[in-house]
């Protein structure tokens, strides 16, 4: 049994984490951490959890990591990097924050206002994309978790970039996401009021995801590349779908993208010309990914859902931890979609 420590428990990825964890056979969850309701029982915090057997919330600096083997890290950028470089040199770690993700010091300066406060961190720590840097996350000591519209966008697009099979100067990527993306935090934005009957884009042109594209897409191509990204707030409260378009053979995109994820277990590839949905996934680990011809020769629509809570997030931690701690990727996360 491996000892957990969750820190920024009282957010929605925390409680996405406990929810996963409570059903891990491997995984005993001894310390939670959240600052500002420090002394609450969990349950009190989420109900929907108050028939677990959790320990109470606790300050971060009273935290007793002697007997822990791993913790995830669930706090804001920039609070994020300051925790974990106090954190003891034995932990194992996943973030799920975004301090970690740019491996250039002056690209996560460009996209986050500020320097880093924990370079000799940044330089060793793995991109947890894990379809892709399976092989580095089992020995690492710091996994930086990716962000939830990236992952979106990635899975699809990476293969077809190894592979030279698209136009890498015309990308765009048009998702969509869920209020629940945007985190627990009190924000007039995110009131009911303001965001249900309505839909619309947000951070156009300077969204932070796009130092995420920038490095991977760049890295998977061999050159520089640039795509085009734009986000839109969803009114309900779980799931990302992104809508791609891409210049390519059709065809030969789908069955690439076969080929590639075949063996993967939580990337699904589904039947040629079926769009993904959102609610196909809801709750669950897993990616749907469809391929749609355009009318127009030479041009493709490809389609990506993924719960941002789930796959996007602590779901996708749980799944490096599980490779970190040398356990079956899939422990822990065989969990059915949510429908309706």
């Amino acid at each position: 049994m491996n000892n957990i420590a969750i820190l920024g428990a009282s957010g929605y990825t925390g409680a996405e984490l406990v929810r996963l964890i409570a059903t891990h056979p491997e995984m005993n969850i001894v310390a939670l951490g959240a600052d500002r309701k420090a002394g609450l029982a969990y349950g009190k915090v989420f109900p929907h959890l108050r028939h677990l057997d959790l320990p109470v919330l606790q300050k971060i600096k009273e935290i007793d990591f002697s007997n822990v083997d791993l913790v995830f890290c669930g706090l804001p950028h920039a609070t994020s990097q300051r925790v974990i470089l106090a954190l003891p040199e034995h932990l194992k770690i996943v973030d799920l924050s975004a301090d970690f993700r740019l491996r250039d010091p002056a690209a996560y300066k460009k996209w986050y206002g500020g320097d880093h406060a924990a370079l000799e961190l940044q330089k060793i720590a793995v991109y947890g994309l894990t379809e892709f840097y399976r092989d580095a996350i089992k020995s690492a000591r710091l996994v930086a978790g990716t962000g939830c519209n990236a992952i979106a966008g990635l899975l699809p697009i990476l293969p077809l970039l190894h592979e030279n099979l698209i136009d890498s100067d015309q990308i765009i990527i048009n998702l969509a996401s869920g209020v629940s993306g945007a985190g627990r935090g009190a924000k007039e934005g995110m009131l009911h009021s303001e965001v249900s009957e309505g839909f619309h884009a947000y951070a156009v042109g300077n969204h932070r995801h796009l130092g995420e594209f920038d490095q991977e897409f760049s890295l998977a191509a061999g050159q520089p590349v640039t795509a085009s990204f734009t986000p839109h707030l969803l009114p309900q409260n779980r799931g990302i779908l992104a809508t791609i378009y891409l210049h390519g053979d059709a065809e030969q995109i789908y069955q690439t993208l076969v080929a590639r994820y075949d063996d993967e277990p939580f990337v699904y590839i589904l039947p040629f010309g079926e769009a993904s949905a959102t609610r196909h996934v809801r709750g669950s680990n897993y990616c749907h990914i469809g391929v749609v011809p355009d009318r127009q020769s030479g041009r493709v629509i490809v389609f990506s859902a993924l719960d941002n809570l789930t796959k996007g997030s602590s779901g996708q931690a749980i799944q490096n931890a599980n490779l970190m701690l040398g356990l079956n990727e899939t422990t822990g996360l065989q969990l059915a979609p949510l429908f309706p």
